[in-house]
């Protein structure tokens, strides 16, 4: 009775109330909200690792560096760590939804400007690695073509990276959920090819041995395939303004993530440590001139093409809500933050982010080579920005006065362990000769330093606004139940009664 009793007063109130002079409106109003289900976003989620494509890959790293039970170990670690910082993610996402993923969150933990150096590991990493999983998607589609009698050579290559870079483009401005159901479908087959050509046995192929050009035992090369594979999880939070329940789905995602791919790549070292991946190894590195079947081979490339294309996607779906958050908050040029009307997408923050991997793909697949470097850079940005919101989830909930035990403790050596790997990578790049870790050690934080003075000087309202996230408007809240006044920003949002200034609606 109490119940019925409240909801009756409220409809009552409703009615009776005025009309409000200024509506609360969303920063991201703009986005098609609420449209994709828990399965979208966790299409969007695994799809960034590229799994099908990484449980070759890993596997190969493991014979390259004769490191099979090591290795093994290896991607358990891992596996381990990722999923830490993914929980440390969490305390975020069951309280906030931004578009601007990592980037919104460093910025209630440490402030504007350790977000603005995630934001730039996370650019980064989103764009680079879609870039490079366009550039194998590429490489794939060229294999396949040739295994069909048809070469692809000269200018017909750069055809090929425009035409894919293209189509990506078509499925992304279509709209969020055609975005994610193609991903869904694509890396759901190729997840399919590589799991069930990994089971079938290699007895009809040559026994693929450890590979001379790499060391004896090394592990640490195959944490870091490891950590970097199982890297993506968090490309969910940046579409969390558009699911359904995005505080339960982003939620579940962002931890489901690495445990599903973490045992999808222990699976994939186990075959490797019992000799069940030589095949599909052998014919990634050799084609049929191992003894296997060249459906095998076809299938492979098939398999690896799709689950590096749905990467692609996924990181290009990423990148543009991580520059449209910025252009909305003035951070970047405010074009960034233009949605198209009918579709609801961030036009021009995907033809930006699609023309930055189009053209980094073109250019490697120009020198047909993928500098050691850029791996580096990768590895090291995306450590700098798990490492920030580890410490960031730690510090935004001492503010808030809800830290426990555990989030200090999980929180604090997550963003330990990233800074010793961090520092392994450098250090062990240094004695080799290479200096292009220490190099990204020192750009993302001088950069960031030196982005924050420009916009201190010359748009200073943007740094208040770092960090936006999305929030009830008007048409959100039963009229006369909720209490508005003015943010920080200076625009109308949803307060606590007891907030100063308030006016009830």
């Amino acid at each position: 009775m109490t119940e019925t009793s409240a909801l009756a007063d409220a409809i009552a109130r409703s009615f009776a109330s005025r009309e409000p002079r200024h509506a609360a409106v969303s920063p991201l109003h703009a986005l098609g909200r609420r449209q994709l289900s828990g399965w979208e976003v966790l299409a969007q989620s695994v799809a960034t690792t590229a799994p099908a494509a990484s449980m070759v890959l890993l596997p190969l790293t493991m014979l390259t560096h004769q490191a099979l039970a090591s290795g093994l170990i290896a991607i358990v670690v891992a596996t381990v760590f990722v999923t830490m910082i993914a929980w440390c993610t969490t305390q975020f996402t069951r309280r906030m939804v931004a578009s601007g993923g990592f980037y919104a969150f460093v910025a209630k933990g440490l402030g504007a400007r350790a977000a603005l150096a995630a934001g730039i590991a996370m650019a980064v990493k989103y764009l680079v690695s879609g870039a490079l999983s366009l550039y194998s998607g590429g490489l794939a589609v060229i294999t396949i073509a040739a295994l069909c009698g048809i070469e692809i050579r000269g200018p017909a290559t750069l055809a090929v990276y425009l035409v894919i870079a293209a189509a990506i483009l078509v499925a992304l401005l279509r709209g969020v959920r055609f975005a994610a159901l193609a991903i869904l479908v694509i890396e759901v087959c190729s997840l399919v090819f590589i799991v069930g050509l990994m089971m079938v046995s290699g007895v009809e192929s040559t026994p693929l041995q450890p590979l001379p050009e790499g060391g004896s035992g090394m592990w640490l090369p195959v944490v870091l395939a490891a950590l970097f594979a199982l890297a993506g999880f968090e490309s969910a939070t940046f579409i969390g303004p558009e699911a359904r329940r995005p505080m339960v789905t982003v939620t579940r995602t962002v931890l489901a993530t690495p445990i599903i791919c973490g045992t999808l790549f222990v699976f994939a070292g186990w075959a490797a440590w019992s000799g069940q991946a030589d095949t599909l190894v052998g014919a990634y590195l050799h084609g049929t001139s191992t003894g296997v079947n060249p459906a095998v081979v076809a299938l492979l490339h098939i398999g690896m093409c799709c689950s590096w294309l749905a990467s692609s996607m996924a990181s290009s779906n990423a990148a543009s809500r991580l520059l449209y958050s910025m252009g909305v908050e003035g951070v970047l040029p405010r074009a960034f933050g233009v949605v198209h009307s009918g579709l609801r997408t961030p036009c021009v923050a995907l033809v930006a982010a699609v023309s930055v991997l189009a053209l980094v793909a073109s250019a490697l697949a120009a020198v047909d080579a993928r500098p050691d470097w850029i791996n580096v850079t990768l590895r090291v940005a995306l450590l700098i920005a798990y490492v920030l919101v580890a410490a960031s989830a730690v510090a935004f909930l001492s503010r808030i006065r809800e830290s426990t035990p555990a989030i200090a403790r999980i929180g604090g050596l997550g963003a330990a362990i990233g800074v010793a790997t961090i520092g392994f990578i450098v250090a062990d790049h240094i004695l080799d000769g290479r200096f292009a870790g220490l190099v990204a050690v020192v750009a993302v934080p001088v950069s960031a330093t030196l982005w924050y003075r420009y916009l201190s000087r010359a748009r200073p309202a943007s740094l208040a606004a770092v960090g936006i996230f999305d929030s009830p408007g008007s048409e959100d809240v039963l009229p006369g139940s909720g209490a508005f006044a003015e943010n920080a920003r200076g625009d109308m949002a949803l307060v606590g009664v007891d907030h100063p200034g308030a006016e009830q609606r």
